[in-house]
């Protein structure tokens, strides 16, 4: 069984931090390109972030860029999202997500986890 489990969501106010983690069973993570995708209500899911599997090149949204760091750690066949400065715009649910290549567009992706909540509010 192949199995993506996100973890670390929950309620900050502006300005603060979260990570997320994106933790796999059943194959290595290091095989594939890892994304990190966001859905808020009434609006459709967009990427946020993603590395490659081969030369670990990252990609990061417009919207996140500066804000956001995603890295791997193949000791613990897991993913993370260090998230900053965090606005009330990032307000959503956060999943994680294995495919081929490193991409932002969702279409590419094999394996979603279930999601994680991120609200942002004072």
């Amino acid at each position: 069984q192949l199995q993506l489990v996100e973890s670390g969501g929950g309620l900050v106010q502006p300005g603060g931090s979260l990570r997320l983690s994106c933790a796999a069973s059943g194959f290595t993570l290091d095989s594939y390109a890892i994304g990190w995708f966001r859905q808020a209500p009434g609006k459709e899911r967009e990427g946020v972030s993603c590395i490659s599997s081969s030369s670990g090149i990252t990609t990061y949204a417009d919207s996140v860029k500066g804000r956001f760091t995603i890295s791997r750690d193949n000791a613990k066949n897991t993913v993370y999202l260090q998230m900053n400065s965090l606005k009330p715009e990032d307000t959503a649910v956060y999943y994680c997500a294995a495919g081929p290549y490193g991409s932002l567009r969702t279409q590419l992706y094999i394996y979603w986890g279930q999601g994680t909540q991120v609200t942002v509010s004072s």
